[in-house]
Order: structure tokens, then C-alpha cells, then sequence
């Protein structure tokens, strides 16, 4: 087991789904459901089918693409999303 890939990628995924519409729609069904449990087990296998998803893409994509070059666009995209919502004009 390679502990410090699981540990970058339970603080990377940990970090980014604080606040974001996923947690807010979660707090939002637990707040009007009568069953914790039953929104807490649907959102955890929700977000382990979209992380087995996204394991599987990751896989597929760097047989095509090698891994630091996947590494590199992936930076460059998010560098041109950040800069791109910094420009942007409020409508």
C-alpha cells in the first residue's frame, strides 16, 4: 500500500468536496429526511461509484497518455479554469 498516494488523495478529494453543492445537497436531505443512515450510506456510495469512475478513467486515459504528461494538461486546465473565473464578468 502505498500510504502516501492515499493519504494526498484523501486530503486532496477531503479539501475539495468541503462546501461544494454535493455536501450542501447532502446536509440539505439529511436536514428533511427522517433517516441519517439511509442519506448517509446513499451519499458515501454515491461518491465511491464517481471515484471508481473517475480510478477507471484515470487508468484508461494513461495507457493512451503518459502520467506526467496527463499531470501537466491537467495543471494547465486548472490554471486556465482559475484564470478564466477571475475574467469573467458578473452578469
Amino acid at each position: 500500500m502505498d500510504w502516501k498516494l492515499l493519504l494526498s488523495t484523501f486530503g486532496s478529494i477531503f479539501v475539495a468536496e468541503l462546501g461544494d453543492k454535493t455536501q450542501i445537497a447532502t446536509m440539505s436531505l439529511a436536514a428533511g429526511g427522517r433517516s441519517r443512515l439511509a442519506v448517509f450510506l446513499g451519499a458515501a456510495l454515491a461518491l465511491v461509484a464517481t471515484s471508481a469512475l473517475g480510478v477507471l478513467a484515470g487508468e484508461a486515459v494513461t495507457r493512451v497518455v503518459p502520467a506526467p504528461w496527463l499531470r501537466r494538461i491537467a495543471g494547465v486546465v486548472f490554471i486556465a479554469m482559475g484564470v478564466l473565473f477571475l475574467l469573467r464578468r458578473e452578469l
